[in-house]
């Protein structure tokens, strides 16, 4: 199985690779840079030339729903391009709404399809500006309700289904999303978290 890795840093993968190297020769890796349009050109450019079983989007993520444990590692099976619209004054009207596009994917493809392990589904937004504000928050809960925050997933996910490539996003929750607060972020132990994830998912593919 030819499977691509896909990675907005080396830093969220960096100890992925010695061990997928030893496990598996069939196995490519993506770092596309943070950000929707860096991995939106990224993925095009590389997906233009290239052929895959599987693309898999692993990173970490900030959470809304305090439910989920600062480490944890989830599955994103939804993701949305939350800021992908127009103001109507206090309003917000989706693309969707617009009629010029889609701001909403989901995978069809799912990680039982693949492994044993088990794994929390949740839903996520992408955004440029990740949130920090209180009143910005609660705007966003009340109109979307995600689970999960990132900068590059709805982008993963786009690409992906433009060139017609099965694809998984895993994330390890690296901190709540609240007013910024670094001495609260657990960024070493989702980085870990993902990462023995992923050794274990890809010796099962």
């Amino acid at each position: 199985m030819r499977i691509l890795v896909v990675a907005a840093t080396e830093f969220e993968v960096g100890r992925l690779k010695p061990e997928v190297g030893r496990e598996k020769s069939e196995v490519d890796f993506l770092i596309t840079g943070v950000g929707m349009v860096a991995t939106a050109f990224a993925l095009g450019r590389h997906l233009a030339n290239h052929q895959y079983d599987l693309a898999i989007n692993l990173g970490i993520a900030g959470s809304i729903d305090r439910n989920i444990a600062l480490g944890e590692v989830v599955e994103v099976v939804e993701d949305q391009l939350s800021e992908l619209g127009a103001e109507d004054d206090e309003a917000f009207l989706p693309i969707e709404t617009l009629g010029f596009g889609e701001s909403v994917f989901k995978t069809d493809t799912r990680l039982s399809s693949y492994t044993d392990q088990q794994i929390r589904q949740v839903s996520a937004i992408t955004v440029n500006m990740v949130h920090g504000h209180e009143t910005s928050i609660q705007r966003l809960t009340s109109r979307i309700h995600p689970q999960l925050e990132s900068m590059e997933g709805a982008a993963f996910f786009y690409a992906c289904k433009q060139a017609g490539f099965p694809c998984l996003q895993i994330r390890a929750v690296s901190n709540y999303v609240e007013k910024r607060n670094r001495d609260a972020w657990q960024i070493g132990l989702a980085i870990k978290n993902l990462n023995s994830f992923a050794v274990e998912l890809l010796k099962a593919l």
